[in-house]
């Protein structure tokens, strides 16, 4: 059976922290699916068809990662999907409080399906999604904060 995990977020955009956790599990995963969640509720800075792209543009080299965008639950997904492993990365302790709480009620859901932490790099822990979005917005040095294949 093939160890097969979801990579959920809404990447609005990838950032270097993002890239970071997926290609460090790319060697303990079979499959990878990096899962683009479309929430029609919330408006995203990118639309979801320029976020796949640039995700495909960035893992294209990698035969185990593929992506995708899905709506709905992520529990769900992963069942349609025969995903046993839901990836995530930990900048801080507070993403970690937040993580687990999801974590446990997916497990609840569904306990064929574990919940995997990967700790973000030091040097990645200060980036999130809505920081880069807060730095283009102002006009700041994207350089250190995403990876080259966004085009911003």
């Amino acid at each position: 059976m093939s160890k097969i995990a979801i990579f959920p977020g809404s990447f609005d955009p990838i950032t270097l922290g993002h890239v970071s956790i997926v290609k460090r599990a790319a060697s303990l995963f079979d499959k990878i699916i990096v899962a683009i969640g479309v929430n029609s509720t919330k408006s995203s800075m990118f639309s979801v068809e320029q976020r796949k792209e640039w995700i495909e543009n960035i893992f294209k080299d990698y035969e185990n990662i593929e992506v995708e965008t899905y709506t709905g639950l992520t529990i769900n997904y992963c069942k349609k999907k025969g995903a046993k492993y839901i990836l995530r990365g930990l900048r801080t302790s507070a993403d970690f409080e937040f993580e687990r709480g999801i974590g446990q009620v997916n497990f609840m859901m569904e306990k064929e399906i574990e919940t995997v932490f990967l700790l973000t790099e030091a040097k990645y822990s200060p980036i999130s999604s809505s920081i880069v979005r807060d730095v283009y917005k102002n006009g700041g040095d994207l350089s250190k904060l995403i990876p080259a294949e966004v085009i911003l």
